[in-house]
């Protein structure tokens, strides 16, 4: 099975020296693709520039992005090629700065120039925040015939919640199955289809589960 993995968050700058990310180490993805690695599959993982996490990376190629239209890019690169199988466990980050405001007089506020690096003299700021485009979303139509499996990782709620927000994103962006975790869903995984869910405890069993529903 030819693969591709992402792992480890985007950020987004806000200047050239100053940007905006997640917490994601890159540990689950980066397991993962080793793990499908030393099974015998072909793997390419894509890692952010920002992961922590400094295990072994055991797979054939690695690829690092930056910001969200950097791993757009490398991601649909691979479209028109042989791919078997996706696992989309990045950190895509949910927004991008938009316009700056400085703070000209107390509760006046003006837009900022663009800047290398905004000066803390300029006092109190206002950021404007932009959603960012839904990578998951784009994979059906750069993929058509590949396996896709999103993440989806809730902080608020019950299980029942993220097991419900897994169930969504099949709909919305057409994709094969989701893995659900996060503080929302509570300890362990759950894989979600459109017509059922699997618990798993522990990371390995949910790999070994990935790797057999191909």
């Amino acid at each position: 099975m030819n693969c591709l993995v992402t792992a480890g968050p985007t950020f987004e700058p806000l200047d050239e020296v100053r940007r905006l990310t997640n917490f994601s180490t890159g540990k689950l993805g980066t397991e993962l693709a080793s793990f499908l690695t030393a099974r015998g599959h072909k793997v390419t993982l894509l890692i952010g520039e920002s992961a922590t996490y400094r295990g072994e990376r055991n797979v054939q190629s690695v690829k690092a992005f930056s910001t969200t239209a950097d791993l757009r890019a490398k991601l649909k690169s691979f479209s028109g090629k042989k791919v078997d199988a996706i696992f989309h466990a990045a950190a895509v980050s949910d927004f991008a700065f938009g316009k700056v405001f400085a703070e000209k007089k107390p509760g006046e506020f003006a837009a900022l120039k663009t800047s290398k690096k905004i000066s803390t003299r300029q006092g109190a700021l206002l950021v404007e925040l932009l959603p960012t485009p839904k990578i998951i979303a784009e994979l059906r139509g750069w993929f058509p015939q590949t396996k896709i499996v999103g993440w989806k990782f809730e902080a608020d709620g019950k299980r029942a919640d993220a097991i419900r927000d897994a169930q969504k994103q099949l709909a919305d962006c057409a994709t094969d199955f989701c893995v659900a975790n996060g503080p929302a869903y509570g300890n362990g995984f759950g894989l979600v289809a459109r017509d059922a869910q699997k618990h798993f405890p522990a990371a390995e069993k949910l790999f070994v589960a990935l790797e057999t529903i191909f």
